[in-house]
C-alpha cells in the first residue's frame, strides 16, 4: 500500500513549517533516507526523509506552503497505484480517530497558488467583507482592484488598509473620482494625486520604473507575522540608560592578554554573564504572561538574538544563572555557529525566559527591541561612546555602554524596570567585582 509522508513535528511548540524546496518531483524513485524536501520554522531549517522506497505519486504541497505538522506532504508508492484511495484513507482514518466532543476536521491538500492579478485590472468574481467594502466606499477606493489574503482570495479590511497606505495623497475631488491603490505619485501639491493625473493614466499606476518584488515568505513571513503580533497583543514600554563602561573595556583587555580560554570573552559575554546575575534580583523580569497569568521561573533562560541569512534566530542558553562566564561564552558562540550553520535543534531554539539582542557592534546608540512574546522583558545592548562626566569638579569623558529596556507593562510597571536597569547598570560598571574570576 502507498505510503503517506508527512510533515514531521519538530518540537512541541511547533504548530507548521513552511516548505521552502522540493528535493524530488513526481515520478522520481525514492529511497527510505532520501531527502525529499526542505522545511524551516521560525526556528530551524531540516530536510524531511522520504521514510519509505517507492516511486513519488503524487507531491501535495507547492514550494512556499506552510503546512501544519502530521499533515499529508506526499504519496509515495508503487508506479500507477492509486494514490488518491491511499491518500483517502489515512484521511478517513483521521478523522475517526478524533474524539466526538471534537469538531471532525478534512485534511486537504493545497491548491496552486494564483497568479497576483493585473493591478491594471478588477479582480473578476472577488469576494469582500462587509467591514472592508465599507472601508473602501469611505475612502472612494476600487475594491475590484485589490488582491484578497482572506480564506479563499476574499479582500478583507487589512487588504483595504493596506492599499490605502501604498495609495499618495488624493485632492478632493480626485477622492470623489476614486482612484486604486497602486498610484505613487500625483502631480499636486505634495505629490498629491488629482484629477488631471487620472485622466492622464487611465488607471494606469504612476509608480516609479525599476523595482524588484520578492514574496514575503519562509522565515521571513513568519517572523513578520510574529513581531506583529507580539506589538499587537502587549503594553510594550522602552526604557534607556547607560552604564560606564571603562572598567569593562579593561576587564575585556586583560582577558584578551591572558590567552587561553578567556582571550575567547568578548564584551557580548561579559553583559550575558551580568544579566544572568542581576535578574536573580528581579524575578519579575524572568516572566512569561500566559493568558491572564504570569509564571515567574526559577532558573535564568537567556534568549540569545543571532542575526543570520535566514533572517532572525533566538537560541537559549539554559540556567545561565549558574553557567560560568566561560561556559557563557563558549555557550552562546556554540548557538549562535549551529544557527548560521542552519544546524539549531527545536530544543535550543525555545524556552527562554528573558532575551538579549545586541545592535551595539553596528554603531546603534538607542533602538526600541520588541518583546519576544511571552516574555515580559527583553534587553537590547547598545554601542559604547564617550560621554561627559564629572571628576573632582572636571569634566571628563568616559566610555558608557548603553542599554534599552522593553518591558511589558501588563506584567512589569515602569519603576520596577527601571530598579532592574539601574542594577545592571551598576553591575557592569563594576564588572570586575561580580566574582569572575571565582567563577571560572
Amino acid at each position: 500500500m502507498a505510503h503517506i509522508l508527512i510533515m514531521p513535528r519538530q518540537g512541541n511548540t511547533v504548530e507548521s513549517c513552511i516548505i521552502t524546496g522540493w528535493k524530488v518531483k513526481e515520478g522520481d524513485s525514492v529511497g527510505v533516507e532520501t531527502a525529499v524536501c526542505e522545511v524551516e520554522t521560525d526556528k530551524a531549517a531540516f530536510e524531511v526523509p522520504a521514510g519509505a522506497a517507492g516511486t513519488i505519486l503524487k507531491i501535495l504541497h507547492a514550494e512556499g506552503d506552510d503546512v501544519p505538522v502530521l499533515s499529508p506532504l506526499a504519496v509515495i508508492g508503487e508506479p500507477g497505484e492509486d494514490w488518491q484511495k491511499a491518500l483517502q484513507k489515512v484521511l478517513s482514518d483521521a478523522v475517526s480517530q478524533q474524539p466526538e466532543s471534537s469538531p471532525k476536521t478534512t485534511i486537504t491538500p493545497s491548491s496552486p497558488v494564483p497568479p497576483i492579478p493585473d493591478p491594471r485590472s478588477p479582480i473578476p468574481n472577488y469576494a469582500i467583507s462587509p467591514r472592508a467594502r465599507n472601508l473602501a466606499e469611505k475612502e472612494a477606493l476600487p475594491a475590484e482592484t485589490v488582491p484578497g489574503t482572506g480564506p479563499g482570495g476574499r479582500i478583507i479590511e487589512r487588504d483595504i488598509t493596506a492599499a490605502l497606505q501604498n495609495r499618495p495623497c488624493l485632492t478632493a475631488a480626485a477622492k470623489a473620482a476614486g482612484a486604486g491603490p497602486y498610484l505613487q505619485e500625483g502631480s499636486g501639491i505634495g505629490g498629491r494625486v488629482t484629477t488631471a493625473d487620472l485622466a492622464a493614466n487611465a488607471g494606469q499606476p504612476l509608480s516609479p520604473e525599476g523595482f524588484t518584488e520578492t514574496p514575503v515568505r519562509g522565515i521571513r513571513k513568519i517572523i513578520s507575522e510574529r513581531m506583529h503580533q507580539s506589538l499587537m497583543e502587549s503594553a510594550q514600554f522602552t526604557l534607556n540608560a547607560a552604564a560606564s563602561a571603562r572598567k569593562l573595556q579593561g576587564v575585556r583587555s586583560r582577558m584578551k592578554a591572558e590567552g587561553a580560554e578567556l582571550s575567547k570573552v568578548t564584551i557580548n559575554d561579559l553583559i550575558l554573564f551580568a544579566v544572568s546575575r542581576t535578574i536573580p534580583q528581579f524575578p519579575y523580569m524572568n516572566a512569561h504572561k500566559i493568558g491572564g497569568a504570569v509564571r515567574t521561573f526559577d532558573k535564568v533562560h537567556l534568549g540569545l538574538a543571532v542575526d543570520t541569512p535566514r533572517g532572525l534566530m533566538v537560541p537559549v542558553i539554559r540556567n545561565a544563572d549558574q553557567l560560568s562566564l566561560t561556559q557563557i561564552s563558549s555557550e552562546a558562540k556554540r548557538l549562535a555557529a549551529a544557527c548560521q550553520n542552519n544546524a539549531a535543534r527545536p530544543d535550543e531554539l525555545s524556552g527562554s525566559t528573558f532575551t538579549v539582542t545586541n545592535l551595539g557592534s553596528l554603531g546603534i546608540t538607542s533602538f526600541t527591541p520588541i518583546l519576544n512574546t511571552p516574555e515580559a522583558a527583553i534587553l537590547g545592548v547598545c554601542g559604547i561612546e564617550l560621554k561627559p562626566v564629572s571628576v573632582d569638579g572636571d569634566v571628563a569623558f568616559e566610555p558608557h555602554i548603553g542599554f534599552s529596556l522593553t518591558i511589558n507593562h501588563q506584567v512589569v510597571d515602569g519603576a520596577p524596570a527601571a530598579r532592574f536597569l539601574k542594577a545592571l547598570c551598576d553591575a557592569v560598571a563594576d564588572i570586575d567585582k561580580l566574582g569572575i574570576r571565582n567563577e571560572e
